[in-house]
């Protein structure tokens, strides 16, 4: 085959998305810094290394993606790091050519799948197998050391590596506390996919009408993303009138009347992986919003605002939860879950939720640190009430306080 032929080389061309351009971030810079990260919380727990099912961390760690959705559910691919030594991706039947050009992966392999979809009645027999391939990369590149950390792991495979004398671990703590600092490049990437979002959001805007579905709304967002280089959306929270209250109903095929509210949060994946989490409301005229979505509109802001300009560098979780606006007695039983979360590639460390969470020994403190990136929530909706409103501002904690990274407006006619 003649690789200067320009018919082979268009069809061999990447897609523009994959590429790195003037003015964009160095992808092997930004790998090699988010690999150093998960690397130093493997040396911090004196883990001999690490295995990953969790296509978002395997694609933090090294850059390598493939069938995101799919691996979510089926354990058909996974990633051996090291604490020091190469790195082995074992990827899907057919897949070894997706990395081809990452510095990151020194090797792939054929996995071993022992799930019950791909094994059956040998998962046994299979996890036997995996486990001693597994163990046998521990040996070679521990230097002695055979605490392993695992981020997903059915009993069957747990028995397995514990049978070959390895020690295993927890994988998800160290990468959430890799990934809860993000570098100048990922903030740069995070706002592609703030972008690819609000591009979805306008369009949504400019065809809400009475008589379309929520399906149908909520459609646009997805077009926008796939069109525009992103990847999936994990939710489909999408609901208009009487279905915005409670929150967490998604979108299904009712039809949007004239005077409702339109409530609805993004969760959207965008180019790169990276995650934007917008949440907005609209109204749906002719007609103008009444005076009660109006005081629903106005305490959602009033809350977003107020917590927002609480977030600072060394401020406290729990602190945060003591001096978080107060959620008037009517909204309380039907207030969101948290008052802010991490996001990076998905919504990630930390949860920081109502004081009652720390009162009741459910929350976790920690402090905000520069570099965070963080989603601040709202939802007000009277339990028993008519509508809901749901906002939610997606931000980076600087040095100082935080910058805005979803700057698309709010709703005028809600605010007059």
């Amino acid at each position: 085959m003649l690789h200067d032929d320009p018919i082979w080389l268009a069809r061999k061309t990447p897609a523009l998305g994959l590429r790195d351009h003037t003015g964009q971030p160095d992808m092997a810079a930004l790998r090699a810094w988010r690999l150093e990260r998960t690397r130093e919380q493997l040396r911090l727990r004196d883990y001999a290394g690490c295995l990953l099912f969790d296509p978002i961390n395997i694609r933090y760690a090294t850059g390598a993606r493939n069938m995101t959705v799919w691996t979510l559910h089926n354990a058909a691919r996974y990633c051996f790091i090291p604490t020091e030594g190469p790195i082995i991706l074992f990827d899907f039947h057919g897949s070894a050519h997706l990395s081809e050009g990452l510095e990151t992966i020194d090797e792939v392999r054929k996995t071993t799948t022992w799930y019950y979809f791909g094994a059956g009645p040998r998962m046994a027999e299979r996890a036997v197998k995996w486990a001693k391939e597994i163990a046998d990369l521990v040996r070679t590149h521990g230097g002695g050391n055979r605490r392993l950390a695992l981020d997903h792991c059915d009993p069957m495979g747990f028995t397995a590596l514990s049978n070959e004398g390895i020690e295993v671990h927890d994988a998800q703590a160290p990468l959430e506390m890799a990934r809860y600092i993000k570098s100048p490049d990922e903030v740069a990437l995070m706002g592609a996919a703030i972008a690819v979002t609000e591009a979805g959001i306008a369009a949504m805007r400019e065809a809400l009408k009475p008589g379309m579905t929520e399906n149908a709304l909520w459609a646009l967002l997805h077009e926008a993303n796939i069109r525009l280089h992103g990847e999936w959306i994990e939710t489909r929270l999408l609901a208009s009138g009487g279905r915005t209250n409670p929150w967490f109903q998604e979108c299904s095929d009712r039809i949007i009347r004239p005077g409702e509210l339109v409530a609805f949060d993004t969760d959207l994946i965008g180019p790169f992986g990276y995650c934007a989490d917008i949440s907005r409301t609209f109204f749906c005229g002719p007609g103008k919003p009444t005076e009660e979505q109006r005081a629903l509109y106005g305490l959602a802001l009033e809350q977003i605002h107020y917590n927002m300009e609480l977030l600072k560098p060394g401020l406290g979780f729990r602190e945060l939860a003591e001096k978080a606006w107060r959620i008037p007695n009517a909204y309380w039983g039907n207030r969101y879950s948290v008052v802010v979360h991490g996001v990076g590639m998905a919504d990630e460390y930390p949860h920081v939720g109502h004081l009652d969470e720390f009162t009741h020994g459910m929350g976790y403190d920690g402090v905000f640190e520069a570099g965070m990136t963080v989603c601040v929530e709202s939802y007000m909706g009277a339990e028993g009430g008519a509508e809901g409103v749901k906002l939610e501002q997606q931000v980076l904690i600087t040095e100082t306080g935080v910058q805005l990274l979803s700057p698309y407006p709010f709703e005028e006619e809600l605010m007059e």
